[in-house]
């Protein structure tokens, strides 16, 4: 799976791109629009790492929570504590797993704050290309595909990025 934004000046020049590679005899994954009339540069996962990361952290959080509820109770059964007595036998479990949730809840934060930031520098460079007023173009290959460069090469863009 390659990923490739191209970076176009004129938005003629985005469609008619646009237009010729959802033609091709082997379809894209993806083809997103960003820039002015089309979709804004913030809400696209692939070009913004904090949207990544908003649902890398929701993804743990379904996972680490249940299962940090299940192995708090399971960790008060067997070691017998009576950590909380004034809350009885089954509120001393209750009070066990809602805090082993606590923890699942954050470290789902902690996990999903290493997401990889290795293309920040080229991030930074479209952003800054999105703010002048030109129109990028994401494209992404299906798995196995090669991206058609040549075809991208098309329009003479201002810049190619594979990320």
């Amino acid at each position: 799976m390659a990923l490739a934004v191209v970076v176009l000046d004129r938005h003629q020049d985005l469609c008619t791109l646009r237009q010729h590679l959802a033609e091709l005899s082997t379809p894209l994954a993806r083809l997103q629009a960003v820039g002015p009339g089309e979709t804004p540069f913030g809400q696209v996962e692939v070009l913004n790492p904090q949207l990544r990361q908003q649902r890398l952290q929701q993804t743990m959080a379904f996972w680490l929570v249940p299962f940090g509820f299940f192995a708090g109770v399971t960790f008060t059964v067997m070691t017998n504590l009576d950590t909380f007595a004034f809350a009885g036998l089954w509120g001393n479990r209750l009070i066990g797993g809602l805090l082993g949730l606590i923890a699942g809840f954050l470290g789902s934060f902690a996990a999903s704050s290493g997401v990889d930031s290795s293309n920040e520098d080229r991030l930074r460079q479209l952003r800054n290309r999105s703010e002048e007023g030109c129109w990028l173009l994401v494209v992404e290959s299906r798995a196995g595909q090669d991206m058609p460069w040549k075809e991208l090469q098309r329009v003479r863009p201002q810049a190619v990025v594979a990320l």
